[in-house]
């Protein structure tokens, strides 16, 4: 018996080392994703590091990182087996950030000025509780067995929705939260994040400050063929830029996420691999890109941090989001803006009109029109840092609605013609035909 004990252990000690030698590489990824999703939980969304393990990071390999916090520093931590220790950082305005050994936590950082002021209005335009208004039209029944189908039940954990909203010319007519959630819960919005970022740009488009269509002002490129690139091709990710988006590999943009302290860099020392305008394919990399052609923009990182808020997301009242910050303190534009479900929606109400926001014209309807037209290559399915159905997708929706679209499920569909927006968090995708097919099928 002591004989078979003493080979047990050995064979779970080689078990071990083997385990720990064929994940090295992937613990900083492992690692940085636990720290960094653990501080924005606890900090920014104020939920507890048991609730962030239990299901924000509980899958693998992730379950494999262990992460503690101190709420003094605002700072979290997470190893795997005892190794490649991450910490990550809050920082008040700017959220969390991966930090590594070049970080001062004594060093002085810009944060945005916001101006939150309240506004006596009903939702969406203000803080006021939106009009009591029932809709002939409207069968609240099947809508509201449609958005209760989104969630689980009986201890399930299979469809994993955290909110759904359906908003039908800017009133709530149906609104639903998982367990532990509500109103004023904060999502990430993922990828949507490309989209917030998107905006900006058709924000200094209204205000005549931008031209999508001139050169990509990346001085590295001004001598070989990636001069050709312009801004309209970054934005539909049409450039040609080599780029590896895989979320569950040592990656690029796993390395641009969990690595890189400047994330606006990472793609461009990338090459050529198809030609601009003629080669679509899906990049991170280029969204941050995008951020830090935006910061130079702008006489100073103040006016730059400030502006996305100042002229996009707190004048439509977006009062809850927040863009996080690498450590250079540039917006994450590929990934993490966190909003409630009701500001996402404003967001999706501010396309829907195209681009007024109760008589504020924020963006064009030129802008609305170039964001939501296909882009070479794409097969119908992408605008500019916006999804589209015009290939079909969703069979039951409309071929022109689009949509922002993120990791793990999070969307804002618009819908123009029906005056529909739909919002979905979560952490796994489900059928979002069958719910826009119910909520347009619900209305007369």
């Amino acid at each position: 018996m002591k004989k078979f004990f003493k080979y047990f252990v050995i064979f779970l000690a080689l078990g071990l080392v083997y385990t720990v030698y064929t994940n090295y590489p992937r613990l900083n990824l492992i690692t940085g994703f636990s720290a960094k999703s653990t501080a924005s939980i606890v900090f920014l969304a104020d939920r507890t590091l048991e609730s962030v393990e239990e299901f924000d990071n509980n899958f693998p390999p992730i379950t494999e990182g262990a992460s503690s916090v101190d709420k003094v520093s605002k700072t979290t931590s997470a190893k795997v087996f005892g190794l490649k220790k991450r910490t990550a950082v809050y920082r008040e305005g700017l959220g969390a950030v991966l930090v590594n050994d070049e970080y001062d936590e004594n060093e002085p950082y810009l944060v945005p000025k916001r101006d939150k002021t309240p506004k006596a209005l009903p939702f969406p335009y203000g803080n006021l509780p939106q009009k009591d208004t029932v809709f002939k039209n409207v069968d609240y029944n099947r809508i509201n067995g449609a958005v209760d189908q989104a969630f689980d039940k009986n201890g399930d954990w299979n469809k994993k929705t955290r909110s759904l909203l359906v908003v039908y010319k800017d009133q709530i007519i149906a609104e639903q939260y998982a367990d532990g959630f509500d109103e004023n819960s904060l999502h990430l919005g993922w990828s949507m994040t490309k989209s917030v970022m998107s905006t900006v740009y058709g924000v200094l488009n209204e205000q005549g400050k931008m031209d999508v269509n001139s050169r990509a002002p990346i001085v590295e490129w001004q001598n070989d063929e990636r001069a050709e690139i312009t801004i309209n091709n970054l934005l539909q990710m049409n450039s040609g830029l080599d780029w590896v988006e895989d979320y569950f590999i040592i990656s690029d943009v796993t390395k641009m996420l969990f690595l890189e302290s400047d994330m606006t860099k990472s793609a461009i020392e990338k090459p050529l691999v198809g030609k601009p305008n003629e080669s679509w394919y899906y990049s991170s990399g280029t969204s941050n890109l995008l951020s830090g052609i935006l910061r130079n923009q702008f006489d100073s990182r103040q006016a730059y941090l400030d502006f996305w808020y100042s002229d996009f997301i707190d004048r439509i009242g977006m009062h809850s989001m927040t863009v996080e910050a690498d450590m250079a303190g540039n917006y994450v534009a590929s990934s993490y803006a966190w909003a409630t479900a009701r500001d996402w929606a404003k967001f999706g109400l501010l396309y829907e009109h195209d681009g007024n926001w109760n008589g504020d014209q924020v963006l064009t309807a030129e802008w609305i029109d170039y964001a939501t037209t296909p882009t070479n290559t794409s097969n119908n399915t992408y605008g500019a840092q916006l999804w589209l159905n015009a290939n079909g997708k969703f069979p039951d929706a409309p071929r022109n609605m689009f949509y922002a679209d993120g990791f793990q499920g999070q969307h804002v569909f618009v819908l123009q013609d029906q005056d529909l927006v739909i919002v979905r968090t979560g952490l796994s995708d489900i059928d979002y035909n069958y719910i826009i097919k119910e909520v347009l099928e619900s209305i007369k």
